[in-house]
C-alpha cells in the first residue's frame, strides 16, 4: 500500500492547518475541541469554505469530495484545538443519517441548515439506566393523531442547552425483543415540555446535559426511517461516531506541549515518544480504513478501542511530563481530567470488545 499523500492532499492539509491555527488565535484553544469547543461563528466560516458536508453527495448540497479530504481537514482542526463542536455532530452523523434514511421533504427541510452552519444538533441517546445498552432505553413516543407524544429522560446529551434540534432515539413499541420498537424522531428543542439541565463535570465543562421530555408533541412526519425498526439505523450512525479521527487526536495539542518539556535526549523518554508516534500512525491507518470503507462491518469498535486507549496513554505521558504542575488547576489539568471519558463516550471499551467478539469475529456469547 502506498501511504504517500498526493500534492492536492498536502496542499489541503496546509490550508486546513492555517485555518485551524487562525481559529485558535481568534477563538482560543479548546481541549477535546470536537466536543468542548463550541463556536457558532466558526461553524459558519467552515460552511463558507464548503467544509461542512464536504463528502456528502452533490445532489444533497454536499461537496461530493473524497472521504479522505474530510479526515485531513478534521485532523488539522482538532489537533490544535479549533472549536468545531457547533457543527460536528450534524456533519458527522445527522446529515449522513438523513441522507441514508430520511424522506426527501426531511432532507430539504433540515440539510440546508446543517450545510450553512446555522443549526446545531444534539443526540438524545443515553439514559440514566441505558448507557451503552441502547436496547434498554425507556424514553417513549406514543402516537396521538398527527403527533408523537414523547415522555422520558436523556442524559449526557452534549449541547442540549444550545442545540436547535435533538435527534432522539426513543421507544415507539414495547412488545417483542429489546432491540425492536426503537425509532428515531427529530425534535425541535424549542418544543414545549422540554427541560434542559446542564451538567458541570469535574473539568468545569458544561456541554453535557440532562434533557427531560414531558408530553412533548412533535409531528408524526418527524419520524426518520421505519417506525420501530431504527436500531439498525442507530448502529449505522454509531459507525460514523466511533471510527473517526476525533477519537485519535483529541489531546494531540497537549502532547505537543508535553514534548516541549521532556528531555528528548533521555533514551527511555525517546522510546516512549517512539511508541506514541507509532500508535498515532497505526490509529490514522485504522481511521483511514473506516472512511475509505475498507474495514469490515462493525470494525469501528476496534478503531475506537485502539484510538481512545491511545489517547489515555498520551494523557499519562503528558501528566508525567508536567509532574507536580499537572496537579495545579490550569489548561493542562483541565485537559487531563477529561481522560477517563475517552473510553466511555460512544460506548465503553468493554462494550466495543463485545461487539468485536460477537459481530465481527462471530464468537459465541458466554452462557449466563
Amino acid at each position: 500500500m502506498d501511504f504517500a499523500w498526493t500534492d492536492d492532499q498536502i496542499a489541503l492539509r496546509e490550508e486546513a492547518r492555517a485555518v485551524a491555527r487562525d481559529a485558535v488565535a481568534r477563538f482560543g484553544r479548546f481541549n477535546d475541541s470536537w466536543i468542548n469547543g463550541y463556536s457558532a461563528e466558526f461553524a459558519k466560516e467552515l460552511a463558507g469554505r464548503g467544509w461542512i458536508g464536504l463528502t456528502w453527495p452533490t445532489e444533497f448540497g454536499g461537496g461530493g469530495r473524497p472521504a479522505i479530504d474530510r479526515l485531513i481537514i478534521a485532523e488539522e482542526l482538532i489537533s490544535v484545538g479549533a472549536p468545531v463542536a457547533a457543527m460536528w455532530f450534524a456533519d458527522r452523523q445527522m446529515g449522513p443519517t438523513l441522507i441514508a434514511f430520511g424522506r426527501p421533504d426531511q432532507q430539504a427541510e433540515f440539510l440546508p441548515g446543517i450545510l450553512d452552519g446555522s443549526s446545531t444538533w444534539c443526540i438524545g441517546m443515553s439514559e440514566p439506566e441505558a448507557g451503552s445498552d441502547l436496547a434498554s432505553l425507556k424514553t417513549s413516543a406514543r402516537r396521538d393523531g398527527d403527533d408523537w407524544v414523547i415522555n422520558g429522560q436523556k442524559i449526557w446529551t452534549s449541547f442540549g442547552a444550545v442545540a436547535d434540534y435533538c435527534y432522539l432515539i426513543c421507544r415507539t413499541a414495547s412488545d417483542g425483543p429489546p432491540h425492536a420498537g426503537i425509532s428515531e424522531i427529530i425534535v425541535p428543542m424549542s418544543t414545549p415540555g422540554i427541560e434542559v439541565r446542564p451538567i458541570t463535570d469535574m473539568t468545569t465543562n458544561r456541554h453535557f446535559c440532562e434533557v427531560f421530555f414531558t408530553d412533548v408533541r412533535v409531528p408524526v412526519a418527524n419520524l426518520v426511517g421505519v417506525e420501530g425498526n431504527a436500531f439498525k439505523q442507530t448502529m449505522r450512525q454509531l459507525e460514523h461516531e466511533r471510527g473517526g479521527i476525533d477519537r485519535l487526536v483529541s489531546n494531540y495539542a497537549l502532547y505537543q506541549l508535553a514534548l516541549e518539556r521532556v528531555d528528548r535526549t533521555d533514551p527511555l523518554i525517546r522510546q516512549e515518544i517512539a511508541a506514541i508516534e507509532t500508535a498515532y500512525r497505526i490509529g490514522r491507518i485504522l481511521v483511514a480504513r473506516e472512511v475509505l470503507k475498507q474495514a469490515p462491518a462493525g470494525f469501528s469498535a476496534a478503531t475506537k478501542c485502539f484510538c481512545t486507549e491511545h489517547e489515555q496513554r498520551v494523557a499519562e505521558f503528558v501528566a508525567r511530563a508536567y509532574g507536580a504542575d499537572a496537579t495545579l488547576w490550569s489548561d493542562i489539568a483541565h485537559g487531563l481530567l477529561y481522560t477517563p471519558g475517552y473510553t466511555i463516550m460512544g460506548g465503553t471499551s468493554n462494550v466495543m470488545r463485545n461487539i468485536l467478539g460477537e459481530r465481527v469475529l462471530g464468537l459465541p456469547r458466554e452462557p449466563r
